[in-house]
């Protein structure tokens, strides 16, 4: 049985560390992570820097299919000092996504740390309170991920004000980061069809929404077309799957409450 590598933690100094806001921060990571980030890199974002956001996005998530699903990866609490995580042997559907989106912006793997830094952190402060928690902090927070354009895709679409981070009772789903007003555009899930699919866009992000107190949305994945079909990537918890998977789109909206939309820009 092959050995998986040991994960490492490397305490940064501030000469070492890009220049973001907290330049005093660990990282945690493993010698395979570093690989896979060069090796998609060279074979997949440099030979491709021609292409839109989006088809580059489906580039550099493909090579994540089949890649085992681990939630709560992270690491940092309101009492635990948070450490930038890099773990590429196993992901949950949020840190996919950060991932992803990082990589494409990268040349390097001291520019992948960087942009990881802006994906995953508000104000590129690698610090609990500031990380981008919700779905919708990837539109609503410095630096911006993407754009929500879920508004701009159907006729159907539905806007709510929700208070982010707090329950139906009162209580907070992160303890400490206080409640967060935001509007959130959804399209309903009887609004799903073929011309929705129509003008999404390969390598739209895609949340789905949830109507629970507190929450945006309870999924996350990525628009893939190809061969006329379209698909959604996504990091998949379900037992049958348990790793980074293409599911037919309409299938896995097939009873889903809503969907938002974010795209990546050039």
């Amino acid at each position: 049985m092959k050995k998986r590598p040991i994960i490492a933690i490397i305490t940064c100094l501030l000469a070492g560390c890009p220049s973001d806001k907290n330049t005093h921060y660990s990282t945690l990571t493993s010698e395979h992570s570093k690989e896979k980030i060069n090796k998609i890199i060279e074979h997949e974002v440099k030979p491709n820097t021609h292409l839109n956001s989006g088809d580059l996005i489906d580039r550099v998530s493909a090579p994540f299919l089949g890649t085992p699903y681990l939630a709560n990866t992270l690491v940092g609490g309101p009492d635990q000092q948070e450490i930038l995580v890099i773990n590429l042997d196993a992901v949950d559907c949020f840190t996919y996504l950060d991932y992803v989106v990082a990589l494409t912006k990268s040349h390097d793997e001291s520019s992948f740390e960087h942009a990881l830094i802006n994906v995953r952190y508000k104000n590129s402060d690698v610090t609990y309170y500031n990380r981008k928690h919700f779905f919708t902090d990837w539109y609503a927070s410095s630096p911006q991920n993407a754009v929500d354009i879920t508004s701009t895709l159907s006729s159907d679409a539905i806007t709510v004000e929700k208070v982010l981070n707090q329950k139906e009772d009162g209580s907070e789903y992160i303890k400490g980061l206080g409640a967060i007003p935001r509007t959130i555009t959804y399209i309903p899930g009887q609004a799903i069809h073929q011309q929705l699919l129509d003008n999404l866009r390969n390598g739209d992000l895609i949340g789905i929404y949830s109507p629970i107190s507190g929450l945006d949305v309870s999924h996350t994945g990525i628009v893939i077309k190809k061969n006329r079909q379209v698909f959604y990537r996504n990091a998949s918890s379900l037992a049958k799957n348990n790793q980074v998977v293409d599911t037919p789109f309409l299938e896995y909206m097939n009873s889903k409450p809503g969907i938002v939309v974010l795209r990546v820009m050039n």
